[in-house]
């Protein structure tokens, strides 16, 4: 007999990215491996070079990936939110966590075991479709990142980091910035005082409007154009 927790559970898996259009009873069947585990904010969830045994699902919460480079300098890949999922690439390829997960808030996370996800997979292929299409959604991320990174300078990338903000908030023009600038600044390959001064040129130039942690797009056109050529 199913709980009211476990169907409140088996209820969320169904509206994540991950898993949404699975049937009820696969969605019972993960349910029943799932883990709901709790950090707190700033708590280690996983280091890079631990073994890849399961991946998670954000729950509540908000999860910072990461990377540091040998001179200590951190470099975040993504941030997830409720519904996301990571630390999926260790589950099929066997591997080690590429990367540093920390909780950037207190959150809670369902866990599912490689072991018993593969079994499953065995049994239901539709889980691997919807697994591989969530990694090539990530894939297309990861090479806009690095095409930003390498190719625009600071203003640009800032620019195609607000439109992306707009697009994922589905806010028309008004965004919410969801990181400190610190944490900002690091996703951007850049410095807190280099995207102060960023943020402050936008808004002098007329493409955007400040407001605390809210931002306006006032001029979507410009903003785009300075995403694509990448500076003034």
């Amino acid at each position: 007999m199913v709980d009211e927790r476990d169907k409140s559970l088996v209820k969320w898996l169904g509206e994540t990215s991950l898993f949404v259009g699975m049937e009820e009873q696969h969605l019972r069947d993960l349910s029943g491996i799932a883990m709901v585990v709790s950090y707190k904010r700033r708590a280690t969830i996983f280091s890079e070079g631990d073994p890849g045994n399961g991946f998670y699902l954000v729950k509540d919460g908000k999860v910072k990936i990461f990377m540091i480079s040998p001179d200590g300098k951190e470099q975040i890949l993504h941030i997830f939110g409720p519904g996301n999922p990571f630390g999926e690439v260790p589950v099929f390829a066997g591997q080690s966590f590429p990367a540093h997960a920390v909780a950037l808030e207190n959150s809670r996370l369902v866990f599912l075991p490689r072991d018993d996800f593969v079994a499953l997979v065995g049994v239901n292929p539709a889980l691997a479709l919807n697994l591989l299409a969530t990694l090539s959604q990530r894939l297309r991320q990861f090479t806009k990142m690095i095409d930003a990174l390498s190719l625009k300078e600071v203003p640009g990338r800032l620019a195609a980091h607000l439109l992306y903000l707009s697009e994922k908030q589905a806010a028309g023009d008004y965004l919410q910035l969801e990181l400190s600038k610190t944490q900002l600044a690091s996703l951007l390959g850049t410095i807190p005082e280099t995207l102060s001064r960023m943020l402050s040129k936008l808004q002098r130039e007329g493409l955007i409007v400040i407001e605390g942690g809210s931002i306006s797009i006032v001029d979507r056109e410009g903003l785009e154009e300075l995403a694509e050529i990448g500076k003034f």
